[in-house]
């Protein structure tokens, strides 16, 4: 335990070193400072609240059941107490190298039956899947074609071709098995 102790101690001590030590050099270049700088720290993705598309909101009428609507758009994020005549859904994520983004919807209620709804714009699944898509777009499709010779390159040789059928062959499952259990 107390080698552990040590252990931690003397990299907080390096740490501490080199932090002091990289701070009194004023002597960066830019090209140091912005390597630096590229150097980010992991950020959690977080998403919450239900996505809504465009089709779902489409499928909305007025006068449905508070069960319909339910089956369209899911259950509610939040269910005021005080106002018990509105759904609201609350959609949100925060992803690194993406804007984050948040969508409402509020569905009004008159009884047991919608009466509207109001809300932001929202996009189609299409839409939504291209916004979360943060890979770099190299513009040129490689070439996916071989020509005859370059395939000759990787067949097998006849003798690897016969030893590669025997190594395959499985022998025969057992006509039976032990029991899983002893018995009692």
């Amino acid at each position: 335990m107390l080698a552990i102790f040590q252990r931690r101690s003397w990299l907080l001590a390096a740490a501490v070193a080199a932090t002091l030590c990289l701070g009194a050099c004023s002597g960066f270049s830019d090209r140091t400072r912005g390597a630096l700088a590229a150097v980010t720290p992991y950020k959690v993705e977080v998403v919450q609240g239900n996505f809504v598309s465009k089709e779902q909101v489409a499928a909305l009428k007025p006068g449905m059941s508070r069960q319909q609507v339910r089956e369209i758009l899911g259950t509610s994020l939040l269910n005021d107490v005080f106002h018990n005549n509105r759904w609201d859904y609350v959609f949100t994520i925060r992803r690194q190298g993406v804007d984050p983004q948040e969508r409402r919807l509020t569905v009004y209620f008159n009884g047991e039956l919608m009466d509207r709804f109001e809300g932001d714009e929202m996009p189609n699944e299409e839409e939504f899947v291209a916004t979360l898509d943060t890979r770099k777009k190299s513009g040129k499709v490689p070439q996916l074609e071989a020509t005859e010779d370059e395939l000759k390159k990787f067949a097998p040789a006849k003798d690897e071709k016969a030893a590669a059928a025997a190594a395959t062959t499985v022998p025969p499952l057992p006509a039976a098995y032990p029991p899983l259990e002893a018995a009692r």
